[in-house]
């Protein structure tokens, strides 16, 4: 058996995974909790037997959480705990960015969707708003926009009279009230700048592509961008599950 996981700004998420790739277990929690006592509550639910583990494997924006995680599962097994980038991803994947400062996530997620034949844009909605360019074999670079959660968070934090809004979609651009007129700036305006930056991707490299949302404000825009895109929440799980075969 395998564990892989994902230690984003926000969330983490672990899988169990059998040795034939198939998902047996998942949790899902907020990084910002992970300790010893955390973990030791969060991996009770897997009901491990950690003698037959034979693969741990994580892709982490968060180096500091990865490293309790890492710490933690020394102690239970003797197998060794690698992050992605430790490993040869240029083995899998043409790179064309700074390979230190592109987000394990982001590669993870292109390796997850490689073909050869297509390209892609992966749009992630997380702590930041993410594109990422795909083009057949090679990961080309991407666009790193404010995220939506702390774009409104900030905005309520900082102006004294705006509340805190859970956003949703709404047919009307005008807003008659404080909250409608934001929910109409976050909602219209993310709109806009997500069509708007596939449009200069498109332009730019004068390519078409098949583009993929995920994270956490996905399905709220999945129906209501000009764009025609793809839902895939489980991107990230099924690219380190494809990166599984470069541990030996």
């Amino acid at each position: 058996m395998y564990i892989i996981g994902d230690i984003g700004n926000t969330e983490t998420k672990i899988c169990l995974v059998s040795s034939k790739n198939r998902i047996i277990k998942k949790i899902v929690f907020l990084t910002k909790n992970i300790n010893h006592i955390k973990l030791n509550k969060f991996f009770s639910n897997f009901k491990l037997d950690y003698k037959k583990i034979e693969k741990i494997l994580f892709c982490s924006v968060v180096p500091k959480s990865f490293n309790l995680i890492k710490k933690f599962l020394l102690k239970k097994t003797k197998t060794k705990c690698y992050e992605v980038k430790n490993l040869n991803l240029k083995s899998m994947i043409k790179i064309k960015v700074n390979y230190k400062q592109v987000g394990s996530d982001r590669l993870v997620n292109a390796i997850s969707l490689m073909n050869n034949k297509n390209n892609f844009i992966i749009l992630d909605f997380g702590t930041a708003t993410t594109f990422d360019v795909l083009i057949k074999d090679t990961y080309s670079g991407g666009i790193i926009a404010p995220g939506i959660k702390l774009s409104l968070n900030t905005l309520s934090d900082k102006a004294t009279l705006i509340p805190k809004i859970n956003l949703k979609k709404i047919k009307n651009v005008i807003g008659k009230d404080t909250i409608s007129a934001v929910r109409s700036g976050f909602f219209w305006g993310y709109a806009g700048l997500i069509d708007n930056i596939i449009n200069l991707i498109k332009k730019e490299t004068r390519k078409s592509f098949k583009v993929i949302i995920t994270g956490g404000f996905s399905d709220l825009f999945k129906n209501s961008i000009n764009t025609e895109v793809s839902h895939n929440k489980d991107i990230t799980i099924n690219g380190l599950i494809k990166v599984l075969k470069l541990i030996r």
